[in-house]
């Protein structure tokens, strides 16, 4: 038995093949559409794919809202293999950054509700360093109480 059984891993078959299901994401893409022909251009080139559940497009924003079991990066090349130029969303909506009106993240261009995705060079306001240096501060009113 044990010259059986030492035989019989070497010549087992396994399968190196795992089928790893890519996780679900929500994949948002800017894409300039003037016309019904390009959005349904773009509807059906995305719609498509293998992994797509659903697609939304609003063209009055110029967004493509890709769901399903797909990668970000072949979505964007195949919105890019329709002949139009599309980039990843840049845009979040402006209540989630703490300064929206600086001159990195303000953007005419944006839609209204949205500014651009960067680092704000200023600290957060509720930053806990933010607030050990602003505690004994002068400008501070209620520092003279805390001394």
């Amino acid at each position: 038995m044990g010259v059986l059984d030492n035989l019989s891993n070497f010549c087992t078959v396994t399968s190196t093949r795992k089928s790893k299901r890519k996780p679900m994401q929500t994949v948002e893409i800017k894409v300039k559409m003037d016309c019904d022909g390009c959005e349904r251009r773009v509807k059906n080139s995305v719609s498509h794919m293998k992994g797509v559940r659903s697609v939304d497009i609003k063209r009055k924003q110029s967004k493509v809202t890709v769901s399903g079991y797909v990668e970000p990066n072949k979505v964007l090349k195949k919105v890019q293999s329709t002949g139009k130029k599309a980039e990843f969303w840049p845009y979040i909506p402006y209540n989630l950054v703490a300064y929206p009106y600086v001159a990195q993240a303000y953007d005419k261009k944006a839609p209204s509700g949205y500014v651009k995705n960067v680092v704000q060079a200023l600290p957060s306001p509720n930053n806990p360093d933010e607030k050990l240096t602003t505690l004994f501060s002068d400008e501070n009113p209620n520092a003279c109480s805390i001394m």
